[in-house]
């Protein structure tokens, strides 16, 4: 099912403004959203549209929440988040970030009691287009187990960081922890598709390539020890340090219905500006992707990528001839319409 990108934003903004989101926030979360499908990610794409509704529904998300700031000074910022949803209330601690970060040259901003917050890459492109150099970490409910175990204890604790370019694309990263991103393998079920190997283990810690088994039972880190412990750090900075949830106690965003997640998140900017001139520096790292691209490539490559270029070109492509939408997802979001009284068809080419 094909959709116009800025026509599906209409639509997954407009129904969550009729479950109760302001207009600026229902507009945040569709912008986040269908970047993500833009960008080629539609695991984290309008897919997760139905299971927010349902938590906001159930009151365990704050529709409209009071961001605040409840601890500070020069460097830091500690952020309550109020049970919102993690694009608000991320998006809300970039704009209270970057303002810092330009004052003092930089800032740690941590975030407690947040959700579910989408693509670490939406949070660092904001703080790009402010010249920003920009890291974004989360913690999540807990989908892997600690290297050599078999009961899930770590999320797959997002990674992102993003640095700005001038002639060039920006470069961005964003990654799991894990293997995979376990949206993946949510998107991988729903089609009923196998998984590679690899990707994870069942609940006797066992290789699986079946989605179903491999969402009962764990996914595994990339690197093995390596990831294991990098999911650790991001847990400890975004959960142990801010006074969110870590490790096992991070609620379950498809479960868990009766409380919120309690989800941590840490955010680091740089103000280049407070190293160079934001220009000066911009054109260095145009020079340096510009000497990356032209490396001599290996037998069989046809092209050497930056981090974020694909999904750069994907966006791109996307942009102009639209997003299509499998059946299953088409189908789930048809029905949400419905119950908002909004028919999807009306957003539809």
């Amino acid at each position: 099912m094909h959709f116009y990108s800025e026509n599906l934003k209409a639509f997954v903004r407009d129904v969550l403004i009729k479950e109760g989101l302001s207009t600026e926030n229902a507009s945040i979360v569709a912008e986040s959203l269908v970047t993500a499908n833009l960008r080629g990610v539609d695991s984290h794409g309008v897919t997760r549209l139905p299971i927010y509704v349902k938590r906001l529904n159930s009151g365990a998300v704050t529709p409209n929440p009071q961001v605040q700031i409840v601890q500070e000074n020069d460097s830091t910022l500690l952020i309550d988040g109020d049970g919102g949803m993690g694009q608000i209330v991320g998006t809300k601690a970039i704009e209270m970030g970057a303002k810092k970060a330009k004052e003092h040259g930089g800032v740690y901003i941590g975030i407690k009691n947040s959700t579910h917050f989408g693509t670490g890459s939406f949070f660092v492109q904001q703080a790009i287009n402010e010249d920003l150099i920009a890291f974004a970490k989360s913690n999540a409910p807990s989908t892997m187990a600690p290297w050599g175990g078999v009961d899930p204890y770590f999320g797959t604790n997002p990674y992102a960081f993003g640095v700005p370019a001038e002639r060039n694309k920006s470069i961005i990263f964003d990654m799991a922890t894990s293997v995979v991103a376990r949206g993946k393998i949510i998107s991988a079920e729903q089609a009923g598709e196998k998984i590679p190997e690899g990707w994870a283990i069942d609940k006797q810690g066992r290789p699986t390539t079946n989605a179903k088994d491999a969402l009962e039972g764990t996914v595994l880190p990339f690197a093995g020890p390596k990831g294991y412990a990098i999911s650790l750090m991001i847990d400890v900075m975004s959960g142990a340090l801010t006074g969110a949830g870590f490790g096992a106690h991070v609620n379950n965003i498809y479960g868990d219905f009766d409380k919120p997640q309690n989800v941590g998140h840490f955010f680091q900017l740089i103000d280049v500006n407070s190293f160079m001139p934001a220009e000066q520096f911009k054109s260095r790292v145009d020079q340096m992707i510009d000497e990356i691209k032209k490396s001599p490539k290996a037998e069989g490559v046809e092209e050497i990528f930056l981090p974020g270029e694909i999904e750069f070109n994907n966006h791109n492509h996307r942009s102009k001839y639209g997003i299509n939408l499998g059946r299953e997802v088409f189908d789930s979001l048809k029905r949400e319409g419905e119950k908002a009284e909004i028919e999807i068809e009306n957003y539809m080419h």
